[in-house]
């Protein structure tokens, strides 16, 4: 299935011819609520279907609505979904991942209607792999029970109808998606520690961290570092003190300092939204070098 010229083939279309074009290329297909995104049937994604006659009943019953396709093996599709709500925006998180090889060979590229992007994949028949979120990071995978809006629908957002609309087309021999690497990039767990971990213990944890970070290799530094400093983001470190902290180790395993800074800053942004304004001072026996 050539998945770009599907899509562009139903760009401007009304809605149930573009539902039957998707039927007629083999994607089964479903209604959703006018200028949202509910399953109008009562079992949602899994009524999809790509029978023609039943999907002119439907639209011929709700000639506005939109188009759900479920993702995974049913309709050959998996989709990395970049979400845009208030301070999370996951096109940071999505480049990092790009830059790791995670997420570079997509089929095509759709803008949604919040302004995000959902980022087509071929699914591997043989490899199912279930759905998840990394709320934090504006990252979803939609795979085995998912489903995803298509275009041409459209869906109310800030009070305006927003398109969904065909924006990029990936260069030839697309490959599936290695969910598990991805969701391990985004939020990477270092081994547990035998200590157990309280409130008064956090400048032994980021310590422990730091060390953890020191010893990773070629192909997981950078994650490592997100998720490093995600991690003393949230426990209130400014983004100065976790380099202080963090940007040592990492030039010890090899990243460059603008990479360091770069890495960090998306972390703090994806895990406060900004720097915090008032963040615990770390000890002294945790401060190295700051990279500025």
């Amino acid at each position: 299935m050539d998945t770009a010229a599907l899509l562009a083939s139903v760009l401007g279309a009304p809605p149930g011819e573009g539902a039957a074009r998707f039927a007629d290329a083999g994607v089964p297909v479903f209604p959703c609520k006018t200028a949202g995104k509910r399953p109008l049937t009562h079992h949602g994604f899994r009524d999809a279907t790509a029978d023609i006659e039943q999907i002119r009943r439907w639209w011929a019953r709700w000639p506005d609505a939109n188009i759900g396709m479920p993702t995974g093996s049913r309709s050959g599709l998996e989709v990395v979904d970049i979400d845009v709500h208030g301070l999370v925006r996951g096109f940071g998180a999505f480049e990092l991942a790009r830059r790791e090889g995670l997420v570079d060979r997509w089929q095509v590229l759709v803008k949604t209607a919040s302004g995000g992007m959902h980022a087509y994949y071929p699914a591997d028949l043989q490899r199912p792999q279930p759905s998840w979120q990394a709320a934090r990071c504006g990252i979803d995978f939609r795979g085995e029970g998912g489903y995803v809006i298509v275009p041409p629908s459209r869906v109310m957002f800030e009070g305006n109808r927003s398109s969904y609309e065909l924006i990029g087309v990936g260069r030839p021999g697309a490959v599936p998606l290695d969910a598990v690497a991805l969701r391990q990039f985004l939020d990477p767990r270092p081994a547990p520690s035998t200590n157990s971990a309280t409130t008064s213990d956090r400048e032994v944890d980021a310590e422990r961290i730091a060390g953890w970070l020191a010893t990773r290799v070629e192909g997981e530094r950078n994650r490592a570092l997100y998720w490093a400093a995600c991690r003393l983001a949230e426990n209130g470190v400014s983004d100065d003190n976790a380099r202080a902290v963090l940007g040592p180790a990492a030039v010890r395993v090899g990243l460059h300092e603008a990479e360091i800074i770069t890495t960090i800053r998306s972390a703090y942004r994806t895990a406060v939204g900004s720097t915090p304004s008032r963040a615990r001072t770390i000890s002294p026996s945790m401060k190295g070098r700051v990279i500025s």
